[in-house]
């Protein structure tokens, strides 16, 4: 590859790449307020019986999913599976065309909120959650921005592939 070719290349997944530094600027920023500004399980309504501001450390998976299992390796173990997923995410991007923006649009978010994600399992050991919903007494886990942009990308993917499968079958 030539660095000519390389250049246009780059040039051609800036937007994308613009989105994933954004995604991770903005979690990285989101989580430093809530690190440095709140206690551990500090909570604040923002939207009173609905939607709080709460420092959570999540040391398993999506949701919690995994909190309760106590390993030593386990951090060790999920930062590697971040890993491999987001340069699953890079190849897979890289290996389809720039002008499927939805593809893109959506492999970006997932790699931003995977990196995002990955940064504090590397730095602290654990994630950094702070969006709560609830209604009454039914609770949302809590979730962060990088959680967003993960989510976000895998309804935007979702869309893609169905529009994708609706086409071939037309």
């Amino acid at each position: 590859m030539t660095s000519k070719h390389l250049l246009s290349t780059l040039q051609a997944r800036l937007p994308y790449l613009s989105i994933v530094g954004l995604v991770l600027l903005l979690d990285r920023a989101s989580k430093s307020v809530i690190h440095a500004r709140f206690d551990l399980g500090e909570s604040v309504p923002v939207v009173t019986g609905l939607f709080d501001i709460i420092y959570v450390r999540n040391t398993g998976v999506a949701f919690g999913l995994l909190s309760s299992v106590n390993s030593p390796a386990k951090a060790a173990l999920l930062s590697g599976f971040a890993a491999t997923a987001a340069i699953i995410v890079i190849v897979y991007s890289v290996r389809n065309p720039v002008g499927h923006r939805l593809l893109q649009l959506s492999l970006a978010l997932i790699l931003g909120g995977a990196l995002g994600n990955l940064y504090d399992r590397v730095i602290h050991g654990y994630v950094i959650d702070f969006l709560s919903f609830h209604l009454s007494v039914y609770h949302w886990p809590a979730f962060n921005v990088a959680d967003t942009a993960i989510s976000a990308g895998v309804v935007f993917l979702a869309a893609e592939i169905i529009n994708d499968e609706i086409s071939a079958r037309a």
